[in-house]
């Protein structure tokens, strides 16, 4: 069975289930109704029936190993943003899975239909795996973006209530009541972690839930000021300054979030749409243009037409990296074993990548490690070596298979490549099509009879010619059969020509060390990002200081526990500081600063240096909201740089796939047309 009738097949039992199901929802309704009186509604008890689903369907996919790992995915990601209860995690969870299986089965199933191609439907499922997670990626940036918004409503609230009573948790608890589900069940949780028995160990677990920074801070600063008490410094509380500068960042946030939507509005529908125009193009060109039959069963047509669809699916991940805000990136989590890791435990593949893996004390070694930990990626060396040989091998064999699909392809297209016809514009007759397939038979069995022979010549492709007509009971003239001996010669040269070449092992190679060397250029790109988010962490940093430096009995030694406690990129340099601050003070700063090339970090730690030797942290940090000043202005032009940035880009990579579409597969192919005819042309003015 064709694969187009089986799409039909699975796409009308789909819609027979469903009908099925349809009718059997509101049979059950009515005999509820009857049961319950008219308290309850038609609605009511469609949501119960639907929910019920939802949950069953959730006990159903975690039997089943692929459904359970998705499932747990997506549960995952919503758990980090919202405290839901079991059952409402579940039910949102299974709401996203069925919504994503529902939109992208309907969308393979429309473009199989409109392609048949097993290999089109491979690479619909593959893109398919790819922009689930893309699209689950934008459903999570969504959420984090009405959490800040509900955040703002929130410290406007505790504001209020803490002008009225004064105390830290009756403020929180009383804007918790006026506020959504949403930000108030991460309000409730705070608070239980301020006024539980052992408050260090409860906002440590929150903070490993906690989904932004901003809350963290505010946790962060809420369980200060209870232990120290709110001091008023020259401006007011320390307290509401503290709240004050977090509210400012979150206006700065969603400000930046909400132009570059603006900015990139659109543009991944105009990535996507070439994607559907494909298949209309080759039809139309193929039915008016019969010459372009051969360029798009060609081997530059293929390829091509494997550009154009890469450059879609690269031009979506790209514009979806420029939108996303990677707001949960560094989080503390569960340790999980790399599958590097596991492979890397047999000893043949240790071997082998040994020899990839630079001398432990060499400088490229030490560049690796420091990048790593730039990064804030606990993996080791020989894990990542790992990692970029078999990418290196993976890309290296998958060109190799593509070249080698890609002459069998044309070996089978030669074969039943027809005579060119004089037809330019217009779709072939009937009458002619059945006649060139004719031919086609003829010279096919011509070609192999030949390609079996030890006897190649001229001569012998007349004579295979003349053996086919005669046992088909086909007669030609004599120049009819000379061009399709012609034909045949051409034919079996091009056809014996179709093998693997030394040059496309090359450029396999060249393939294989590109992607050998991907990892590496991610790395260093990702830290080039990362700067923005060390700088946010020491201004939180410096936010907490200013509360720090007005309480008098506090040493550097606390302040580096509580930075500790926040820290997220720094929490290995500040955790080794911590451990070797009792053997030496000055020692174990020294050493943390030399761990860490950000400057603003450097600075702060000169900072906590002279307050731990000579003067007190007020001294030290003395001209701490300047500093802050200055830091937040940098930021927000940083943030306009990237606005006009990620715009540019954003229409760059978004237009790229529907120019690839057009020059690619409709001008390039044009053109050739009209240089294949130009040579028709002056083949036949030559014969008059």
């Amino acid at each position: 069975m064709e694969l187009n009738s089986v799409l039909i097949w699975i796409l009308f039992i789909c819609l027979l289930l469903f009908i099925c199901s349809l009718a059997a929802s509101k049979r059950m309704s009515r005999v509820e109704l009857l049961h319950e009186g008219d308290n309850r509604t038609f609605k009511s008890y469609i949501q119960k029936l639907f929910t019920g689903l939802l949950m069953r369907s959730y006990a159903f996919f975690m039997r089943i190993a692929p459904l359970r790992y998705y499932v747990l995915k997506v549960r995952s990601r919503l758990s980090l943003l919202h405290m839901y209860t079991e059952f409402e995690l579940r039910r949102k969870t299974m709401l996203l899975v069925y919504s994503f299986l529902f939109s992208f089965g309907l969308a393979i199933t429309v473009l199989t239909w409109m392609n048949p191609n097993l290999l089109f439907f491979l690479t619909l499922l593959i893109t398919a795996a790819v922009m689930q997670g893309l699209f689950l990626d934008g459903f999570v940036n969504q959420i984090e973006r009405k959490l800040l918004e509900q955040m703002l409503g929130f410290f406007a609230s505790v504001r209020h209530a803490y002008h009225r009573h004064g105390m830290i948790n009756d403020a929180i608890d009383e804007a918790a009541d006026e506020l959504g589900e949403e930000i108030a069940a991460h309000a409730y949780r705070m608070n239980e972690a301020l006024t539980a028995p052992k408050p260090e160990e409860a906002l440590e677990r929150y903070y490993e839930t906690a989904p932004n920074r901003f809350l963290k801070a505010f946790a962060g600063i809420s369980s200060l000021v209870l232990e120290y008490g709110d001091k008023a410094a020259n401006q007011g509380s320390i307290y509401l300054q503290a709240i004050a500068s977090l509210t400012q960042e979150i206006h700065l946030d969603l400000i930046r979030r909400n132009k570059l939507d603006y900015l990139l509005k659109g543009l991944h529908v105009i990535a996507l749409s070439p994607l559907f125009f494909t298949r209309p193009i080759e039809m139309w060109a193929r039915q008016n243009f019969p010459l372009m039959d051969h360029f798009y069963l060609s081997k530059a047509g293929i390829v091509i037409k494997i550009m154009i669809f890469l450059i879609i699916l690269i031009s979506y991940i790209l514009l979806q990296k420029l939108k996303n805000e990677e707001e949960t990136l560094y989080r503390a989590a569960e340790h999980k074993i790399p599958w590097e890791a596991r492979l890397y435990k047999m000893h043949w593949i240790r071997v082998f990548v040994q020899w990839f893996v630079p001398p432990y004390s060499s400088l490229p070694y030490y560049r690796l490690t420091q990048l790593f930990k730039d990064n804030n990626l606990k993996i080791k060396v020989e894990w990542f070596q790992l990692r970029r040989v078999g990418l290196f091998l993976i890309s290296f064999l998958s060109a190799i298979v593509l070249c080698i699909t890609l002459h069998k392809t044309s070996q089978s297209r030669i074969l039943r490549e027809p005579p060119e016809s004089t037809v330019f514009f217009g779709a072939v007759s009937g009458q002619e099509e059945e006649r060139a397939q004719k031919i086609v038979a003829l010279e096919k069995l011509a070609v192999k009879e030949l390609n079996n022979s030890s006897d190649r010549s001229y001569e012998a492709a007349l004579r295979s010619t003349e053996a086919s007509l005669h046992a088909h009971d086909e007669s030609v003239s004599g120049e009819d059969l000379a061009a399709m001996a012609d034909r045949i010669m051409d034919k079996l040269e091009r056809y014996n020509h179709e093998y693997l070449k030394w040059w496309e092992v090359a450029i396999a190679f060249a393939a294989g060390c590109v992607a050998y060397e991907i990892p590496l250029w991610l790395l260093w790109f990702q830290r080039r990002l990362r700067i923005a988010d060390m700088r946010h962490e020491i201004y939180q940093y410096m936010t907490m200081i200013g509360i720090f430096k007005e309480l008098e009995r506090i040493s550097v030694e606390e302040i580096l526990e509580w930075l500790y406690v926040y820290a997220v990129i720094f929490k290995i340099p500040i955790e080794k500081c911590l451990l070797n601050y009792s053997q030496g003070a000055e020692a174990a700063l020294k050493e943390m600063k030399a761990e860490v090339s950000l400057e603003e970090f450097r600075r702060l730690v000169d900072k906590l240096l002279l307050a731990a030797e000579k003067i007190t942290i007020a001294k030290a940090f003395d001209d701490l909201q300047y500093e802050m000043s200055f830091q937040f202005e940098r930021r927000r032009l940083d943030y306009e740089k990237s606005l006009d940035t990620r715009a540019g880009l954003g229409r760059l990579i978004g237009f790229s796939p529907m120019y690839s579409l057009v020059f690619g597969y409709l001008v390039i192919p044009l053109i050739w047309m009209s240089f294949k005819q130009m040579d028709m042309y002056f083949e036949h003015i030559q014969k008059l």
